[in-house]
């Protein structure tokens, strides 16, 4: 099942199965990708809080999110996405720092940005927070301007 929140980044939809958040996209929203997507329900209580949670997330309210998460993805896709979650709200690692906390040298910093770009559940598992080493900002599934959104969102929520 699946509904559509509203947000300062646009219309995300939100997708559950089996009673956990499989993904989350951004508008515009793919047709016929190949995910289970199911039936719109707006009502299914994973999806109702996971709204709930969303708006306060980008009202300011939340900082950290508990939802049954069930994002698919290979073995070390699942280890970055996990280290992604130890990222604090308003701080941000590199690709590098990234692979360093998984066991891997900075030879793995492409293939953890693979993985965060393959990232299916945006925002809760906070993709948005890495950075280049630089400290500039790189790619991010959403386009950048959302990833520029979410980071400022959460640096003036801490002042």
């Amino acid at each position: 099942m699946w509904t559509v929140v509203e947000s300062p980044i646009g219309p995300l939809r939100v997708v559950e199965q089996h009673d956990a958040i499989t993904a989350i996209e951004f508008s515009p929203f793919a047709a016929a990708d190949g995910r289970v997507r199911g039936d719109r329900g707006d009502a299914h209580p994973v999806l109702v809080e996971a709204v709930r949670q969303l708006d306060a997330y980008f009202s300011r309210e939340l900082r950290e999110f508990d939802l049954p998460l069930a994002p698919a993805g290979s073995e070390f896709q699942q280890r970055v996405w996990q280290e992604l979650g130890r990222i604090g709200y308003g701080e941000t690692a590199s690709y590098g720092q990234i692979a360093h906390r998984i066991g891997k040298s900075n030879a793995a910093s492409r293939a953890v940005g693979l993985a965060n770009g393959s990232n299916p559940i945006p925002i809760v598992i906070p993709c948005h927070r890495v950075i280049g080493a630089n400290g500039t900002l790189t790619g991010y599934a959403g386009g950048l301007e959302r990833k520029q959104t979410l980071l400022s969102l959460e640096q003036e929520a801490l002042f």
